[in-house]
Formats: structure tokens, sequence, C-alpha cells
């Protein structure tokens, strides 16, 4: 790859330098790692993905034949050391097809796709509708039996500790009574954590994590798939908690946001066949839990929103 199109997105540089040492080591070593793994996987990536958050992707990637691939590597976060594992057992399964990897390098060669799902002119009402379906799919990928997958997560209590320990050091970025809220609620989930009612979680199951299919193939029946999964076995109500967390730009511009952010509940309820209260407590949760995380990374533009629309779901 040429060094000069080799660009590091914004979100993508701060996510590695809040990581200290290890992230700044990977930045530098990144242009040696590309060209390694052009040569080893015999591909030739032309030019960086615009967005992302925690890892370089290069879109523009080829193989030998000029089939279109991807280019993946992720930041040396553990938090996300489940993915490649998430992708092996899926096998395209609601999920993204994974051709190869080096879970050394965290650097996976993934198929490519074309648009995320809210680029595409979906109604938010229809995104949710198709997110429903997506995830009903992604939940059949058989949970992980043994080791370290294959423990339950108890999402809400890191949550908790996160928002509170985050509200804190940030210097209270929002209220207290947001705070409050969403800590009433994560006390709430963990109350009803069940881990035999739990799946594989995709983690982060927002519209710009499913991407379109640029042919009809099995696995991919919605005509979208995820990418990008956290993967942890987990509580699926999570996962719609997460589609909910989003659509900040409608919240902000509404007449009666709160109006409208139930209606999105209801119908994530009714389409994902889960709990509507759940559903708004992990939505509100993962509002102000996000809002606090991007600030912290210093992502202040991407994390102001979340917060803001925290204060009117109150």
């Amino acid at each position: 790859m040429d060094p000069a199109r080799l660009v590091v997105q914004p979100v993508v540089r701060l996510k590695a330098e809040s990581l200290g040492a290890p992230g700044r080591a990977w930045l530098k070593a990144l242009p040696d790692q590309v060209a390694e793994l052009e040569r080893r996987w015999s591909i030739v990536a032309e030019e960086s993905l615009a967005g992302g958050t925690a890892a370089f992707v290069a879109a523009g990637a080829r193989t030998v034949d000029g089939t279109r691939v991807v280019l993946k590597i992720l930041v040396p976060d553990p938090d996300f050391s489940h993915e490649i594992a998430t992708l092996e057992r899926a096998a395209g399964h609601g999920y993204v097809r994974l051709l190869a990897h080096d879970s050394g390098s965290r650097a996976m060669l993934l198929e490519a796709l074309g648009p995320s799902m809210d680029r595409v002119g979906l109604t938010p009402e229809e995104q949710l509708a198709t997110l429903c379906r997506l995830l009903t799919q992604a939940w059949d990928v058989p949970r992980p039996r043994t080791g370290p997958m294959a423990v339950a997560v108890d999402k809400a209590t890191s949550l908790a500790t996160l928002v509170a320990g985050l509200w804190e050091r940030l210097d209270q970025p929002c209220s207290a009574q947001a705070r409050d809220q969403a800590l009433r609620f994560a006390e709430r989930r963990a109350a009803e954590f069940s881990p035999g009612h739990c799946v594989l979680v995709h983690g982060d199951a927002a519209p710009s994590n499913a991407l379109r299919v640029l042919a009809d193939r099995q696995g991919a029946e919605t005509g979208f798939v995820f990418v990008d999964p956290d993967g942890f076995v987990g509580d699926p109500a999570y996962d719609l908690g997460v589609a909910l967390r989003d659509w900040c730009a409608q919240i902000l511009s509404a007449r009666e946001p709160v109006a409208l952010t139930r209606n999105y509940c209801r119908l994530l309820a009714r389409d994902g066949g889960l709990d509507e209260q759940a559903i708004w407590e992990w939505g509100y949760l993962e509002r102000v839990s996000t809002g606090l995380y991007a600030t912290a990374m210093g992502a202040h533009e991407l994390g102001r929103p979340f917060l803001d629309t925290a204060e009117m779901l109150l």
C-alpha cells in the first residue's frame, strides 16, 4: 500500500493513543504490518476506509485475481479480543465472512461489503425492523461451551462501574440525574442477569455495523450482515438496547423525544420478541456509557449527542 494513502481515522488514532505505549507502538508499526500482510495474503491494499473506531481498515484491497476484499487490523485493546473468534463461529451466518486471519497481529481478511444500513435510505423504523431480523439470525450462532468466551458476561455491572468512574473522572459531563438513572437501570439489569438465557451477542448492533452484501448469499437473507462484533455471551436484550442507543439526530430534533424513542423501543420489543422495559433500560445505560466513554477517549463531538439525548429522555 502506498504509505501516502495509509490514513488512520481520527477516532481510531484517539483510541490507539488512549491505550498508551502499546497503542503508540501499533500506530508506528502499522505501515510495515500492512506491507507484510499484503505479501502474506497476496493482496494489494489501495485505500483506507473512512469511519471506524477501533481498527485500521483498507476497504480497497484486492487479491491477485482482482477480487475485492477488506483488510482490517485491530488496535491492541483486549476489549476487542473476541471479534475474530466470533466471526469464525458465525461462518458468514448473519456476519461478514472471515477469509483469513492472524490472531497474533489481530489482522483479518474479510469479504467486501456495500454501504451500511444507515446510508441506504431506509427510515429509522425500517432499519430497526431489519436489525431485529438480523439479530435473530445472529443469535442462532452457537455460543461457546468452553474457554474464556463461554462465560456469560454481566454487562450491566461492568457498565455501572464505567459510568460511575468516568462521571467523576471527567468532572461530571452530564447531570447527576442522568448518571443516577443509568446506574438504577444497570442495577435492575444486573439483578435479572440469567446466564442460562444468554446468547452469543454482537455487542454493538447499531445500523452502522450492519453492511449490505454485494450479492445474495446464504447467511445473509436480510441483505445485510454484521461487522465489528464485540462477541460475548450475554443478555440478547442488550443487543436491542444498543440498537435503541443511537438516533441522536432524530431525538435532538423531535418535538416529543421521549415519545419518539419509546416508539422505537416498542418496535424493537415487538420484532425482537423481548421485554420492552429491559430494552429501554439497556438503551439508556448504553447511551450514557457511550457518551462518557467517547468523551474520555477525547472524541467529544462523538460523545456529546449521547449525553445530551440522555438528559432529554429522563
